[in-house]
């Protein structure tokens, strides 16, 4: 058999007979199948070939090819009657039968969902498997879907992976929107993460971002990997936060390192292409075994849970502290303000053990690559600009002088820091596409007709970079936050700007999350001057995730610019 592909190899056109029928099968078929009859008629004689091959009888091969005929044309009324079903919503790129707009999908998807938006407008619609999936990229549409419609989307499309992890979504980003979200929110905002508690915790963030310093000192003239550090620093912080203990010596170089990959690889899951969220009816199979990797580290996780939790019942049942916690907590931790939650909530809606768990992890794995990542963004952006290093050092030095270390209580002194991360975070939002809202009920936006249950992203990486929102948008440019724009906060009011999501399930660690970016940045700032190796140029390139971050770490070299040596001890 000699059968290559090409036209030019087929066989003869068709017995008369069945020409005869393509006239009337044409004229009665939909458009769309109109418009490919040539390839239907070359698929068919492609057939005719392939059958006498095999020595069929001419009444089995035009049994076959009229099979394949109407075959081509079902499918061709199926799609026209879909295209009428689905002229309500938005626009969007047209798909491959089953798989739908899967195989165009550009690995930085927020940068690819920009493109598309500046062909098919700030709405459209993608079909991703069997789920369908709608892009908002625009500030007034933004503005419809987490204001006007904000309980509507109160609900998230949680990726399937997050189930091996969230404790049967018993945690604050996963929970559905009702009672018992309201009091994990309500435990979060206004106990744990409100200003009073963040104000007492801040001995243990003074003393890991000492430590780290004391780390980078020891290191000066050398290169370093500054989001390697960052996250050290983190995760510290947060561990102390959560159970007053944390780890010190030669194994926080070591176990930070370990929990960075767990962490990264729980993010780097969570963002990965998963065929259960594509075709749902598939996710018991766990085809690509992304939910049993994903149970895999968090039990890592939970083996500490359980570990902590149970020191610290033990702890509270016999009214004492060992000598080593004493030694190394300065003040109450999360863990045990949520054990009390959990013995003192209201019954109907009761805070669990689970909740505490799935608390634990939220802090864990929201907030110390997210952080981290944040504060390295804002370091490299600086590094292409030192007359902005140059800037903020100023103004450090003016506020802090050089005799002492920057306190927490300082960072509202200065508005210039304030802008810097306020760019920053403008350029390189954490979530670039927020977490995925999924509306309870068919809605409108944008004139447009939203399915209920279907996947709603905000891009809010591409209206942060909007021409017609922000002069220059691709330009750092902090002094555009300074000068009467203070209408630009975090609260998500202006869907011009919101790095931290806007209405009801806004980010709830806003006020940790803003501490801890400028204490970090303000010291790193004005402790050291920092220089890129030689012959290195500063690498923005970003890599997509559930959470963005910078394709190649950030390498540098600090020197000491303080007076004092005692001052890095």
């Amino acid at each position: 058999m000699s059968f290559v592909g090409s036209s030019s190899h087929l066989p003869p056109p068709l017995p008369v007979h069945t020409e005869h029928a393509l006239p009337l099968l044409r004229n009665s078929t939909p458009q769309f199948v109109s418009k490919y009859f040539s390839k239907i008629n070359t698929m068919i004689r492609t057939i005719s070939y392939l059958l006498e091959d095999i020595n069929m009888d001419v009444p089995a091969t035009i049994l076959v090819t009229l099979s394949a005929i109407f075959s081509v044309i079902w499918y061709g009324w199926i799609y026209a009657k879909s295209m009428k079903r689905s002229s309500s919503l938005p626009p969007g790129p047209r798909g491959l039968p089953l798989i739908g707009n899967l195989a165009s999908l550009e690995p930085d998807i927020h940068s690819y969902f920009a493109k598309l938006a500046q062909t098919h407008g700030p709405i459209f619609k993608l079909q991703l498997g069997s789920k369908l999936g709608i892009v908002v990229t625009s500030p007034s549409l933004a503005s419809e879907v987490l204001k006007d419609h904000d309980i509507t989307f109160a609900n998230r499309d949680i990726p399937d992976v997050s189930r091996a992890m969230d404790y049967g979504r018993s945690n604050i980003v996963a929970t559905p929107y009702g009672p018992e979200w309201r009091m994990l929110r309500k435990v979060c905002v206004a106990k744990m993460l409100s200003n009073a508690t963040l104000d007492s915790l801040y001995p243990l963030r003074s003393r890991e971002v000492r430590n780290t310093i004391k780390y980078i000192y020891s290191h000066a003239g050398s290169p370093i990997n500054v989001g390697d550090q960052l996250f050290l620093t983190v995760f510290n912080v947060v561990t102390s936060m959560l159970w007053g203990g944390t780890v010190l010596g030669k194994d926080r170089a070591s176990l930070g390192a370990e929990f960075r990959g767990v962490v990264a690889e729980m993010t780097e899951l969570l963002s990965k292409p998963n065929v259960s969220d594509f075709f749902p009816s598939l996710a018991r199979f766990d085809l690509q075994g992304v939910v049993k990797k994903m149970r895999g580290l968090a039990m890592k996780f939970e083996q500490i849970f359980e570990k902590m939790i149970d020191k610290r019942l033990k702890v509270d049942e016999n009214g004492t502290r060992d000598a080593a916690r004493s030694r190394s907590i300065e003040c109450e931790d999360f863990l045990g303000f949520l054990l009390k939650l959990k013995d003192e909530g209201d019954p109907k809606t009761p805070l669990t053990m689970t909740h505490v768990k799935a608390l634990l992890m939220d802090m864990v794995v929201g907030g110390t690559e997210t952080s981290s990542n944040a504060v390295e963004f804002a370091m490299a952006e600086i590094m292409r600009k030192p007359e902005v290093m140059r800037k903020a050092q100023q103004e450090l030095d003016e506020v802090i002088g050089k005799d002492r270390m920057v306190q927490e209580s300082d960072i509202n002194k200065l508005p210039y820091l304030y802008a810097i991360m306020k760019e920053s975070l403008r350029l390189h939002p954490v979530l670039p596409l927020l977490v995925p809202h999924c509306p309870s009920q068919t809605c409108t936006v944008g004139g447009y007709t939203i399915p209920k249950g279907v996947r709603v992203f905000v891009n809010v990486w591409a209206i942060h970079r909007d021409p017609t929102v922000w002069e220059n948008p691709l330009d750092f440019n902090p002094e555009r936050f300074l000068n009467g724009s203070s209408k630009w906060d975090y609260s998500g009011s202006d869907l011009s700007y919101f790095p931290f999501g806007s209405g009801r399930r806004s980010c709830a660690g806003i006020a940790m999350a803003e501490r801890m970016f400028m204490y970090f940045l303000a010291t790193l700032l004005h402790c050291f001057d920092w220089e890129l190796p030689e012959g290195k140029e500063p690498d923005l390139s970003e890599k997509f995730g559930i959470v963005i971050k910078l394709k190649n770490p950030l390498v540098v070299i600090p020197a000491p610019r303080l007076p004092d040596p005692n001052l890095y001890e």
